[in-house]
């Protein structure tokens, strides 16, 4: 009860401000394009492969402007309560740090999923047209869920290391930026080292999916990191408690 006391705070927060709106019409204008010209390009020049390449190619290239905007989703969730003195109030409330990061993290995920299911109609508008297989864009939404909720709980935590927003989003960004590239340097790397790198890749756990294949590998990583970062998020914030303390 006190996690969805959180979670309604943080929605409500979110609704009043013009940080979901934005956020949520930029990943759906930027997604819808490139839904559109990807369905171009396929029917003007694949034409069999719209089926699955079509999914291929829009998740791939959905996935980019999620890990792009959801640093501006988390940027505020700490280092907005820390620069208003609010964090105070909920360290001295009946609330336990569990309860507030769960809470905030809740409300961030239910954004997510709003954004990922108002994409939902790029299939249903298709669906009329040629025939859609459900299982390639089921495990794409999947995996955009999986990807998502892991930069969320990156964001938390790094937001809840400082009082700047902007601070907070740039290092969010610079963290799943590090991620993403992590597994680009084959040339200079040797075979061994490649294989840890594509173990600790965003991108890579990623390419199942679109494949429309789900390996356990995959989804381990995503919810091992997001599980990270949380009690990396808990432990910022226990700290904190010591620091004051002293």
């Amino acid at each position: 009860m006190l996690i969805h006391t959180i979670a309604r705070r943080e929605l409500k927060a979110y609704f009043t401000s013009l940080i979901a709106y934005t956020v949520i019409a930029t990943f759906l204008a930027v997604s819808g394009y490139f839904f559109y010209t990807n369905m171009v390009m396929f029917v003007m020049f694949v034409g069999s492969d719209v089926r699955l390449g079509l999914w291929q190619q829009t998740f791939y290239d959905m996935r980019f402007v999620l890990v792009s905007l959801m640093p501006l989703l988390t940027m505020r969730l700490f280092a907005e309560e820390k620069k208003l003195g609010t964090i105070e109030l909920l360290f001295t409330s009946p609330l336990q740090d569990v309860d507030i990061i769960l809470g905030k993290y809740l409300a961030s995920v239910l954004v997510l999923v709003l954004m990922l299911v108002l994409t939902v109609l790029y299939p249903i508008l298709l669906a009329i047209v040629f025939s859609v297989d459900i299982g390639p864009v089921a495990t794409g939404y999947l995996g955009l869920f999986l990807m998502g909720s892991a930069c969320i709980a990156c964001g938390l935590f790094l937001s809840s290391l400082t009082e700047n927003q902007i601070v907070a989003a740039m290092a969010t960004l610079g963290v799943l930026l590090l991620l993403w590239f992590i597994d680009w340097n084959e040339g200079i790397a040797g075979a061994a080292t490649i294989r840890v790198l594509h173990q600790l890749s965003f991108s890579e756990h990623f390419l199942n999916f679109i494949r429309g294949v789900i390996e356990l590998d995959d989804v381990v990583y995503y919810v091992s990191l997001t599980v990270l970062f949380l009690c990396c998020t808990a432990w910022s914030l226990e700290s904190r408690k010591w620091r004051g303390r002293a």
